[in-house]
């Protein structure tokens, strides 16, 4: 079972931003000939151990792979008021990142999963300048009526009225909610319990209101691409219970990107089908880097 606890070769270090220091999981490139990094950006509630089982592959294709929380996540700082954990200000602090790490010469290729995506595609919007754009089960726009967004309103009640011990509160529904969870080794189910206790109150009542209000910014970011000539993949998994397999192709088509499916995954290939997805990411990321 592939899962944020799989073993990886990472090294855990810390990046200087906009809030203060950002955890990151470093696994250097096998040979790294091609000074290229996969600047991996998880989503709402995540951190830098959703990318635990594509690191050692990523970086054994000769990827620099580096992997991040977001800003108030888990082990990473954040801002103080909740509109600064919406896309666009989160996206402006991504591009600092990306642009750090080109002048170190490096070329990035930006990877956002779920609300990472929303917020990576804001990065490119203020100027990241990132080789490739890979779209994750990401969305053109607000996540859409079903059982997450309807989580995600009760969640905001939640955290509102009762703060740090609704936090509580909501991990505790999240957990009894997820027909997984009961299987899960104790190590992992206490890995998860930590990382959502260690998340910024206002980062979730921001990223969460982020979800449930922003716009379809698809034409603006095909623009921005085209004008860039950066390339851009979308991938998701054919189950995929957020964002529907056929907005995203949709999406796809829009940006005149290039389109995956994988077959078994739902909302997290990243930990549901990690061999797959390298599959898909590591052929697309050397054809662009040629």
């Amino acid at each position: 079972m592939y899962s944020q606890i799989s073993p990886h070769r990472a090294e855990r270090v810390d990046l200087q931003g906009r809030y203060g220091p950002v955890a990151a999981l470093r696994v250097p490139a096998v040979g790294d000939a091609l000074k290229a990094t996969a600047l991996l950006v998880p989503g709402y509630t995540g951190s830098k151990e959703d990318f635990a089982p594509v690191l050692d592959g990523i970086a054994d294709a000769g990827f620099e792979a580096l992997a991040i929380d977001l800003p108030g996540q888990y082990e990473s700082a954040g801002p103080l008021t909740e509109p600064e954990y919406r896309p666009a200000p989160l996206g402006a602090a991504i591009a600092e990142l990306v642009e750090k790490l080109t002048a170190e010469g490096r070329r990035v290729l930006l990877l956002g999963h779920s609300y990472g995506g929303l917020v990576s595609r804001a990065a490119v919007l203020a100027g990241a300048p990132v080789a490739g754009l890979t779209l994750l089960s990401s969305g053109p726009s607000e996540l859409p009526a079903g059982e997450r967004r309807t989580a995600l309103d009760i969640g905001e009640q939640i955290l509102a009225a009762r703060g740090f011990e609704g936090a509580q509160q909501l991990h505790e529904l999240r957990s009894v909610a997820n027909p997984r969870y009961a299987a899960m080794p104790d190590e992992l189910k206490n890995f998860l319990k930590e990382r959502f206790l260690r998340s910024s109150p206002a980062g979730l009542v921001g990223m969460g209101n982020g979800l449930r209000h922003e716009p379809d910014l698809v034409a603006k970011l095909g623009r921005a691409l085209r004008a860039g000539g950066t390339p851009c993949l979308v991938v998701c998994g054919d189950q995929d219970d957020a964002w529907s397999p056929a907005s995203q192709r949709d999406m796809a088509e829009r940006l005149d990107a290039d389109f995956a499916v994988l077959p078994g995954a739902a909302h997290s290939p990243n930990t549901e089908a990690p061999v797959e997805l390298l599959a898909t990411l590591l052929p697309t990321w050397r054809a662009w880097l040629s």
